[in-house]
């Protein structure tokens, strides 16, 4: 499936505006010790610079693919063991994402397009919009209900994150008890660090990633 430019641009845009933030967020957690995902936060810097790089050619990293497959299969098995750890552990450290399942999906996303589709540093180079003009390669077209699947997950979940950014803000230190998806724990003497922000991070890398994963059907 292609891709006007100019949209996909807007979205690689837009993930590189995530991960500098989610940079930042890093750095202010660590010098004003206010509580953040620390590993959401890591996770998305390296998603939205693999995905700008992407949806346009000229944005893409001298990073070798067979690199970001490893970061993100390490990824996909850190966020499947906190999510099996949240069903057994009640207490919540407020540095870790509780439920990370949305997070697996993305990191098992940016799994099928690094290994199904199309993306050697040749075939970029070569394509002057990214991988919105990249002919599926014949895994890829067998394993389209697969990308359907996940982008239906992260643009629902996008939806949800977006619902709860309505609820007002609940919580003994001010901050918004599960507002992020059930992901930031407040209460832990400090509030968490700019909890719609990071809310909103998560609605745009959700929302981008089902659009790439469309664009792989």
């Amino acid at each position: 499936m292609g891709a006007p430019v100019w949209l996909s641009a807007i979205f690689a845009a837009m993930m590189l505006t995530v991960a500098v933030y989610c940079a930042g967020r890093l750095v202010a957690a660590r010098r004003w010790r206010r509580p953040t995902e620390l590993d959401t936060d890591g996770a998305h810097v390296v998603m939205g610079v693999a995905m700008a790089g992407m949806l346009v050619s000229s944005l893409r990293t001298p990073v070798p693919n067979g690199l970001w497959e490893a970061v993100f299969a390490v990824g996909a098995v850190w966020f499947g063991g906190q999510a099996l750890r949240a069903r057994k552990v009640t207490d919540a450290s407020p540095w870790r994402c509780r439920h990370a399942s949305p997070h697996l999906v993305e990191c098992v996303a940016m799994l099928y397009v690094f290994l199904l589709l199309p993306t050697s540093a040749a075939a970029v180079r070569n394509t002057a919009a990214g991988m919105g003009a990249m002919p599926l390669s014949p895994a890829a077209s067998r394993f389209s209900f697969l990308a359907l699947l996940m982008a239906l997950f992260l643009l629902g979940y996008a939806v949800v994150l977006g619902d709860r950014l309505t609820v007002p803000a609940a919580g003994p230190s001010g901050g918004a008890a599960g507002l992020s998806g059930g992901c930031t724990v407040a209460g832990f003497g400090r509030p968490s660090l700019a909890p719609r922000c990071g809310v909103l991070c998560k609605m745009a890398m959700g929302v981008t990633m089902g659009y790439m994963l469309i664009l792989a059907l």
